[in-house]
């Protein structure tokens, strides 16, 4: 449900550039009403910052936002990628994603459709309005407004969304810490029509930087920082005299007879808050976090957490879930947000420094030669993932081919052992992944973190199986968090995992009618339901993934009729198989042998002794070893392997 019907809205959303435009839309397409507020009377036709990194272009392409902004420019080799005036390829992020790279769109452009969207979707858009004053109460926040005319007004929500920049008001009027350091170095830039400059890019001359770049309309940009010079006092923009002063004092070129369209600084001040929550009022974009504008990263950084805070607030609007939804927004995006300005003040010492960095320079030059350091680098500014964490054991790291970008993934039984391994894995290929628990939210909630801490993207769902109702249950909360987060149902990828065992010890004819019902609810009729109602959700290429056991094929007579359920299990992957062919979607069965789950078992060394006498290789598994292989089937190099019976018991089944 929404909020009280006496509230005007459900999310004032303070701020109409890009963060704010893309956070109404998913708030509207989600069902909220949102209101957006914004001081100028019309769009700014400037465009600030038009740079588009592969993490954002895969967010616009998921929004179905990409097709309605045109055509876009992909930059070429040799282009502006860099990490702090040093050229580096962006696509050596991965080379096979579809957006790796730099891509220019116009900010007003981008503006002009996100704002189309809001307003499509139901939102509305309330320009020439400026916030002047906030109060919160237990249930809403009421926000104090002054139109162009004067007039004043408040408005009632739910809450309230600082989307103002990094001279929030909002943050200010809340009482956010903004922790950080004050500027100590500036760069002043402009975009002046009726000049005839040759290109620079980050050209260090003996007493500055300088920048000039030519804009389609013929205009050109032209970027200069003054070795040692001071950052001005206050906030005022520079006027465009100061910017041809400098430019001559560091290039000795004439740029004053030129007609500025556009003046601006930007300096290395680096602050974030620290906390991107404070009851019901939110921040993001530079409103939570500011910094040097090196690279894109600014613009990028913001729309990241507008479409992360998207999904999280409108179920905690509508129902589907409590705090928690918003706690993990401070979580997930205040690492990010940190690690991003840590490189950026990395880039700003080897950008802006004087003579002095000229040895770090000739050492970073040095080490990007390498190849894993360039990817690395660039995964950083693109905000993609690593390739995956690594193995938490003492073997020779493997890579697992292919990517899950754009991909969906249901995860049954994900909060511990195999199912959380394999989650984690899935996200770090890219791919969304639902977190599905029975009881233990505590444990779903720290699975969901640890992806979302490590760049991924995973939301989780509660259901207990077995009982009536349970895939109805569980199907509700995974299409409506999908919706949310990219506009449809589709799942691509199903791993059942979820399962329950015999106890320890237990004879054969010791197991009940009522435990012999209940393993067969959870481990057979609960994934073959499963399997039957994900079908109208799976496209064409999917991938079904079931965990069986290699109890199966190895006796052990206490766990008689576990090893049933699980033979069930096969036959459910033998059949679909077959059945789901023709439309090349793929499903087969993995067989874990003992595998540490972390339960209080893997802590005896007596009990782990023993139990590793069982495998071929001596030693007990590790639940990321069977997530490896449930992982590359998920992927499309898996694409000819079906109906298959996999032995992931680390040689168990060999005798």
């Amino acid at each position: 449900m929404t909020g009280p019907a006496d509230l005007d809205t459900d999310v004032v959303v303070v701020g109409a550039g890009p963060v704010g435009l893309l956070l109404a839309g998913d708030l509207a397409h989600g069902g909220v009403r949102v209101t957006v507020v914004e001081q100028l009377a019309v769009p700014t036709t400037e465009s600030r910052a038009s740079t588009l990194h592969a993490r954002t272009m895969d967010l616009l392409a998921e929004r179905g936002i990409l097709g309605r902004l045109g055509r876009l420019g992909r930059l070429p080799q040799g282009g502006p990628g860099h990490f702090g005036g040093i050229q580096l390829e962006l696509t050596d992020a991965d080379p096979a994603h579809p957006y790796a790279g730099q891509w220019k769109c116009p900010q007003a452009r981008l503006e002009a459709v996100l704002q189309d969207r809001v307003v499509e979707a139901g939102g509305h858009v309330a320009r020439g309005q400026r916030v002047v004053g906030l109060s919160v109460s237990d249930d809403r926040v009421r926000v104090a407004i002054v139109t162009a005319a004067g007039l004043r007004r408040s408005m009632a929500a739910a809450y309230v969304v600082g989307c103002d920049g990094e001279r929030s008001t909002v943050r200010a009027l809340a009482g956010f810490d903004f922790a950080g350091t004050a500027a100590t170095k500036e760069m002043l830039r402009a975009d002046v029509a009726g000049l005839d400059l040759p290109s620079r890019r980050f050209e260090r001359l003996a007493n500055g930087l300088a920048t000039a770049a030519r804009w389609p309309d013929g205009s050109t940009r032209v970027m200069v920082h003054v070795y040692g010079a001071e950052p001005r006092a206050g906030q005022a923009e520079p006027g465009f005299d100061e910017i041809a002063d400098a430019w001559a004092k560091v290039t000795g070129e004439a740029i004053g007879h030129g007609n500025p369209l556009w003046c601006n600084v930007f300096d290395d001040t680096s602050r974030q808050v620290t906390e991107y929550r404070r009851g019901r009022v939110l921040l993001a974009g530079d409103a939570a976090h500011r910094q040097l504008p090196v690279g894109g990263q600014a613009l990028n950084l913001g729309l990241q957490d507008a479409a992360e805070l998207g999904g999280r607030l409108a179920g905690r609007i509508t129902g589907t879930g409590g705090d928690e939804l918003l706690d993990g927004y401070h979580r997930a995006r205040h690492r990010t947000g940190a690690r991003t300005l840590t490189n950026i003040r990395a880039q700003t010492l080897l950008l802006l420094g004087g003579p002095e960095v000229e040895p770090v320079r000739e050492l970073f030059t040095e080490l990007m030669r390498s190849d894993p350091v360039r990817a690395r680098l660039a995964r950083m500014i693109s905000g993609l993932p690593e390739p995956g964490p690594k193995h938490p054991i003492n073997r020779k790291e493997t890579t697992i081919m292919g990517s899950l970008t754009n991909k969906t993934a249901l995860v049954t039984g994900s909060s511990r052992g195999i199912g959380r391994a394999t989650a984690q894995r899935l996200a770090a290929k890219g791919a969304l992944v639902v977190v599905h628990y029975a009881g233990n939210e505590t444990a779903a909630r720290e699975t969901v973190e640890s992806i979302e801490n490590d760049g991924g993207r995973a939301f989780s769902v509660r259901a207990e199986l077995g009982v009536p109702g349970d895939v109805h249950e569980l199907f509700l909360g995974v299409e409506h968090g999908l919706k949310e987060r990219t506009g449809q149902t589709t799942l691509d990828i199903l791993i059942n995992n979820a399962g329950v065992t015999t106890p320890a010890g237990v004879a054969p004819e010791e197991v009940s009618a009522q435990e012999f019902d209940r393993l067969f609810a959870v481990n057979a009729k609960a994934p073959f339901f499963i399997v039957q109602r994900a079908l109208s959700l799976l496209p064409d290429g999917g991938r079904i993934v079931n965990i069986s056991s290699g109890l199966t094929r190895f006796a052990n007579p206490e766990q008689v009729a576990y090893s049933m359920t699980k033979g069930a299990v096969e036959q459910i992957t033998l059949h679909f198989a077959r059945y789901l062919a023709p439309r090349a979607i793929t499903v087969n069965s993995v067989a874990p042998g003992i595998t540490n789950n972390g339960s209080a078992l893997f802590d005896i060394p007596e009990a782990v002794e023993q139990m590793s006498q069982i495998s071929a290789f001596k030693r007990v598994g590790e639940a990321v070893e069977v997530a490896d292989v449930v992982t590359f089937l998920a992927t499309d190099e898996a694409r000819w392997i079906t109906g298959a019976f996999i032995d992931a018991t680390g040689g168990t089944l060999l005798g």
